[in-house]
């Protein structure tokens, strides 16, 4: 088991070049950045000596646990992806920690990290998950990331729906290529919730694939400057903007004038416009009946004298007006051949 100790630091760092001028302790007290990237690295030893380290790199070994970093308290980078890392765990004491990689491990649930104030950059991209499983977040976690996150990474990790995001107003970047995001609504709604948003990537969703995909996520994100590595034209932001406030405006005076009764349906306008009337007779009653010029015409023979005269003024402007037949109504002009109102 190779484990990552003071004896290793010394092996593989640049102390010998100022071996004459440092001892090791001393060495360890002012180092500040630690490239152990790819070297079988199964464990962390206790690294309290190096009081001043800052950048961590740990990336492409065989960690398992991410143990003894408490007394690096001044570490603010810490890569430790392409490990086999399943828990975050033992984070808490590194206060000002800014950017976190832990993409390719084997995480199931992004938690533990309720004590990062200062964490601007999380990467958890690509985690080896068992078949039919998602990458989960804890809902303490996000809250309490909420006011410092600004760069997130989730891509490749079969995820269908981002609504546990939502409270991440402060991202700037989001990174969510490669999953299973089909609610292009769902979508809109978490997106309206990040006012700063800079960039997004949902490259390779299904999502990709609906109509007017591009134009939706444009206008709900007012401040995005690239969609799927693509740069976004301000001017045709404006234009998609000012074309949705447009169809709203419309949609809701036509709601207003509904709700009012200030439209009336063009069903609701004959039914009121037109005096009652006969039954129809169908053509086939007046078999072998003597033919009139009028035979086949319409004819409409009102109750009274009133309402035979408002018959007239309406054919009089060559106007077609529907006729009562129970519940029935019907167009006179579409029907003159085959009916005969009595």
């Amino acid at each position: 088991m190779v484990r990552l100790t003071v004896d290793l630091i010394a092996k593989y760092s640049s102390r010998s070049k100022n071996k004459k001028h440092h001892s090791l302790p001393q060495y360890l007290k002012k180092v500040t950045h630690l490239n152990f990237s790819d070297k079988n690295i199964e464990e962390i030893d206790d690294l309290s000596m190096c009081l001043n380290l800052t950048v961590l790199y740990l990336y492409d070994n065989q960690i398992t646990h991410t143990s003894n970093l408490a007394h690096a308290s001044n570490l603010t980078h810490l890569y430790i992806q392409n490990n086999n890392i399943m828990h975050i765990e033992n984070l808490s004491a590194l206060s000002k920690l800014t950017k976190l990689y832990l993409g390719g491990n084997s995480i199931m649930v992004v938690e533990g990290l309720e004590a990062l104030k200062e964490l601007k950059e999380l990467h958890v991209e690509g985690q080896r998950l068992p078949p039919g499983e998602k990458l989960l977040f804890d809902p303490m976690t996000i809250h309490s990331l909420a006011a410092s996150l600004s760069v997130l990474n989730i891509s490749k990790n079969n995820i269908d729906e981002i609504r546990d995001l939502v409270p991440l107003t402060k991202l700037t970047h989001f990174y969510a290529t490669d999953n299973q995001l089909n609610d292009i609504e769902d979508l809109e709604i978490v997106c309206s919730q990040w006012p700063e948003l800079l960039r997004l990537d949902l490259t390779g969703n299904p999502i990709c694939q609906q109509p007017k995909y591009r134009d939706r996520l444009i206008t709900v994100c007012k401040t995005l400057e690239d969609l799927d590595g693509k740069k976004i034209n301000e001017l045709s932001r404006q234009f998609l903007i000012n074309w949705k406030a447009s169809k709203e405006a419309k949609k809701k005076l036509k709601d207003e004038r509904i709700m009012t009764g200030q439209i009336i349906y063009p069903f609701d306008v004959a039914i009121h416009a037109v005096p009652e009337c006969s039954q129809i007779v169908p053509y086939g009653s007046f078999k072998g009946k003597k033919w009139t010029k009028d035979f086949g015409r319409p004819i409409a023979k009102s109750r009274t004298d009133g309402a035979k005269s408002e018959c007239c003024k309406l054919r009089s402007r060559n106007v077609k007006f529907p006729i009562r037949v129970g519940n029935l109504l019907t167009d006179c002009h579409k029907t003159r051949s085959h009916l005969v109102l009595l």
